[in-house]
């Protein structure tokens, strides 16, 4: 893994460091952060590859700091909480992060998910390896520019949405599985698929539908999964 830099968020300086640890061990670099402003403060003014961000934090919290991280990055967010239960996992989700881990966590999940989410972010997920347009209808994915675009407007999607769009064009009309959606863009076992999955899926289509509760391209099959419609 390159030099590729973490930035640690949380007021408990012990918690700080005991990630700086296990992440330097991996051969990040390491920058620390103790409330959301100092976050903020240090994605404006260095290259950051993945932030880890507790949620429960002085100044602003880290699901208002992560509301504004995404007004202008897609960096990979991994929410850290000590509340377990799984409104507030969903809640930071829904405000923009890519993933999300329970104090206390097992240091050995939690690398192998910063691993998984920095892969996908520095790739932006070239799975497939092709390097043509995936097109239906009016949606298309670009694999050499690495973008998604609707009726030929670019959309802005964070690396894990790009990843879900990838998989499910690339298997156009066919249903695919919150497991083996999970299985696919995480590239892990599902520690969290039926949580996680549809809460970006639901993201995806605030951003490529017109009319989200009506969905065009981005279909559920209840009981079953998810499919992107062939036209």
């Amino acid at each position: 893994m390159g030099p590729y830099r973490v930035l640690v968020c949380d007021d408990d300086p012990a918690i700080v460091d005991a990630l700086e640890i296990y992440l330097k061990q991996e051969k990040y670099d390491v920058v620390k952060a103790y409330t959301g402003e100092q976050a903020l403060r240090a994605v404006s003014e260095q290259e950051i590859h993945l932030i880890l961000l507790d949620i429960m934090m002085p100044e602003r919290d880290g699901l208002s700091t992560t509301l504004k991280i995404r007004e202008e990055k897609n960096i990979p967010i991994i929410i850290i909480s000590a509340k377990s239960e799984d409104t507030d996992k969903i809640t930071g989700l829904n405000f923009g992060a890519d993933d999300y881990v329970t104090k206390p966590f097992n240091p050995l999940e939690l690398m192998a998910r910063v691993k998984s989410q920095m892969r996908r972010y520095t790739s932006l997920g070239s799975m497939n390896g092709r390097s043509g347009v995936l097109k239906t209808g009016g949606l298309e994915l670009d694999p050499e520019a690495k973008e998604v675009r609707i009726d030929g407007e670019p959309v802005k999607l964070t690396a894990t949405e790009y990843g879900i769009m990838q998989f499910l064009m690339s298997n156009l009309g066919h249903v695919m599985s919150i497991e083996q959606i999970y299985r696919q863009v995480w590239n892990e076992p599902s520690y969290s698929a039926e949580n996680t999955v549809p809460v970006h899926i639901r993201r995806i289509r605030e951003k490529i539908e017109i009319n989200p509760k009506e969905p065009k391209y981005l279909k559920v099959v209840w009981g079953i999964g998810y499919k992107i419609e062939k036209y």
